[in-house]
């Protein structure tokens, strides 16, 4: 199984910063892929905010861009989600996601159908304004 622990959640004034962290305890019969945060507001639904791909590619929603920076370490099992001029509507729990797969099954088949997702517990985010 892979366990994600987030930290670095808290209480912001619009216009300010966090720091979000989650790192990735896994077999060594697995391989993480994508990393990535998710975030959801009461009473919405679940979304992504950004990803970024085992070789550093990133991606994010177009409400956050410019703003949020995804990064990963050099070993590949912590992700960090810069959040720079928050925004009261960033206000929701955030949760860390890994993509992950067993490295048995990627060399039997040749590419990744038996990978799966996994959550972290999330992390508040709120920001007032």
């Amino acid at each position: 199984q892979v366990d994600l622990v987030e930290s670095g959640g808290g209480w912001v004034q619009a216009g300010g910063s966090l720091r979000l962290s989650c790192s990735a305890y896994l077999p060594t019969t697995f391989s993480l892929n994508d990393m990535g945060w998710y975030r959801q507001a009461p009473e919405k639904q679940r979304e992504l905010v950004a990803v970024v791909s085992k070789g550093g590619y990133a991606r994010y929603a177009d409400s956050v861009k410019d703003r949020f920076t995804i990064s990963r370490d050099n070993g590949g099992n912590t992700v960090y989600l810069q959040m720079n001029s928050l925004k009261p509507e960033d206000t929701a729990v955030y949760f860390c996601n890994a993509q992950a797969e067993k490295i048995a099954t990627k060399i039997i088949f040749g590419d990744s159908r038996y990978e799966r997702g996994y959550w972290g517990r999330g992390t508040q985010v709120t920001v007032s304004s």
